[in-house]
């Protein structure tokens, strides 16, 4: 089991320069878990999309849909306290220290391409391009 970012995630769903290596991954190890706030983040992406008039209303909706089936029973809640704990020692948002620690509670690694993530947290943050 790893834990991925949103943006792993984006990167599996929709054509980029990081796409071949989430597609890798998920064949390498496909049980993928996230916080709960993965949600919120990828429909954040694809409003971006949908805004750019990249993507439809409707693509956009089923990518969602499809992005759930894939993290269903894998979705979990973040302990508050390790999560501040986690911003106090770093430069990192709130929002990415959820990742670190669900890495940490699962004892297992964070894939990303977070530069901030990956600087900070050398030993739980691991480069998508690099696994």
């Amino acid at each position: 089991m790893i834990v991925v970012d949103s943006n792993v995630l984006a990167y599996f769903y929709l054509p980029s320069d990081f796409t071949d290596a989430a597609e890798s991954l998920h064949v390498r190890d496909p049980d993928w878990a996230a916080p709960a706030l993965w949600r919120s983040e990828f429909r954040n992406i694809l409003a971006g999309y949908m805004r750019r008039n990249s993507l439809s209303f409707e693509q956009c909706a089923e990518m969602q849909i499809e992005a759930e089936g894939l993290m269903t029973g894998c979705e979990y809640e973040s302990d508050s306290r390790t999560v501040l704990q986690l911003v106090r020692d770093s430069d990192c948002s709130a929002y990415d220290c959820e990742y670190i620690a669900l890495a940490i509670k699962l004892g297992t690694q964070l894939v990303t391409m977070d530069k901030k993530l990956l600087k900070a947290f050398p030993d739980r943050a691991i480069a998508l391009n690099a696994v």
